[in-house]
């Protein structure tokens, strides 16, 4: 068996696709996702597979060339743009003398190198281990030596492959009792923030297309943003004051084509912050000339995670990138209304937080009340919804306050005893909700 290099990083590329007509965006995207995870592309090519081969997918004249193309170039992997079978990648590594990683490998890699909190290290260590769990026999030479035999290990024995199957599933098992703990935590945090009744909103959007460079314009917040693929895989959540009241906004990973299985099973946590929004801000990368199909894709994995059916507000991003483009808002009742800003700059910021209302369709209360020493636990209540915009004592020691509502927000207060706010609803909707 091969040695396997420690560098990695001269990366030969091999696009396998079906037909005579080429997708280069699809070449585009997989040497995006290449130089992404660190390696550096010394040469490609295309593969017809109309009829693919069991054994290594490509015919043997291609693979032929592509083995020397690879001895040319001094590459030392093999990466290719398609899913391969374990048997697949073992026999193409054998061919090749040099490590062979799948689409759904290289995704798993740069995901591991983009996690940065507990649970994200946790999910993608799982999506790894089930990915490798067929392909234990790959690379190793010890795998078929018996453990029997020997003073102290006497008895029926056991091979190293099913010693590494066994040590893996208890490692599997593991995480997945950690990720069931954490994933409770979370779901703590949301009841807590859907309590707070404030509306939340949740970022989507193929990988790259400016969702968390539009969260830190909106909230002011410091999340990683770059010019990358997967650049956020952990969610962040801040509150966001729009005309319409505050709302709750949530950055979420990125979705990308043919997103592997494993990665939609292990981040179930995560995605649940789209799968549990009010609104999905659906961000796309306006200068993309591939933006229609990116749109079908993403709308493919909300439906897949269960979030088909939330309502969605286009978000047409990178209108810098585009010469004479403009921002502005395209509301409509029968599709989904659209907004086309710049992040980057700033350019159509505040007619997303327009549309974002009326979308929503909040409503506000505005105006003053007077509350009494007694009255605490509503002044407190009023402070945890963000509603107070001035306040002042009189001379009886009351609360003379100014407050900013949400009109839901407010008749559920009023409902609830608060009569002080019931003169600033609307008189022809003065039953509580």
């Amino acid at each position: 068996m091969f040695e396997r290099s420690r560098g990695g990083e001269r990366a030969l590329l091999i696009h396998p696709q079906r037909g005579s007509v080429s997708d280069d965006a699809v070449m585009l995207e997989f040497n995006e996702l290449a130089r992404s995870a660190g390696a550096t592309v010394v040469a490609e090519g295309r593969a017809r597979i109309d009829r693919p081969n069991p054994a290594v997918l490509i015919g043997s004249g291609k693979l032929d060339e592509f083995k020397a193309m690879a001895d040319a170039t001094d590459a030392d992997l093999v990466l290719v743009n398609h899913a391969l079978s374990p048997v697949q990648e073992r026999n193409l590594e054998r061919e090749f003398k040099r490590r062979v990683v799948d689409r759904t490998g290289l995704i798993l890699d740069i995901f591991a190198q983009r996690a940065q909190s507990h649970e994200g290290k946790l999910q993608v260590e799982l999506a790894q281990l089930k990915h490798m769990s067929t392909r234990l026999v790959r690379g190793w030479t010890h795998l078929e030596r018996q453990r029997g035999g020997s003073i102290g290990l006497r008895g029926p024995g056991e091979t190293q492959l099913e010693t590494d199957r066994r040590l893996l599933q208890t490692r599997l098992e593991q995480l997945q009792r950690k990720l069931d703990k954490v994933e409770v935590q979370r779901g703590q945090l949301r009841r807590a923030r859907v309590r707070s009744e404030m509306p939340r909103i949740a970022l989507v959007g193929y990988t790259n297309a400016g969702k968390s460079t539009l969260f830190n314009a909106l909230t002011g917040a410091q999340a990683y943003a770059a010019d990358q693929l997967f650049a956020t895989l952990d969610p962040t959540v801040r509150r966001v004051t729009i005309p319409s009241g505050q709302v709750i906004l949530a950055d979420t990973v990125g979705f990308v084509r043919d997103l592997p299985h494993e990665l939609v099973a292990a981040f179930r946590s995560t995605l649940s912050e789209a799968r549990e929004a009010d609104l999905l801000l659906h961000v796309i990368d306006a200068a993309d000339a591939e933006r229609a199909l990116r749109i079908e894709q993403v709308d493919e994995v909300l439906k897949d995670i269960g979030a088909g059916d939330i309502p969605q507000l286009l978000v047409y991003n990178k209108i810098d990138q585009i010469e004479g483009a403009e921002a502005g808002v395209q509301m409509s009742d029968t599709s989904r209304s659209s907004v086309w800003l710049s992040a980057q700059s700033g350019e159509g910021l505040e007619g997303l937080k327009r549309a974002i209302g009326e979308v929503l369709g909040a409503r506000r209360i505005t105006g003053a009340v007077t509350l009494a020493p007694q009255d605490g636990k509503l002044y407190a209540r009023l402070h945890a919804l963000d509603a107070i915009r001035h306040e002042a004592m009189d001379e009886h020691g009351h609360r003379v306050i100014d407050i900013d509502l949400d009109e839901v927000d407010a008749r559920k207060l009023a409902a609830a005893g608060a009569e002080m706010l019931r003169p600033l609803l609307p008189l022809d909707e003065e039953d509580p909700i």
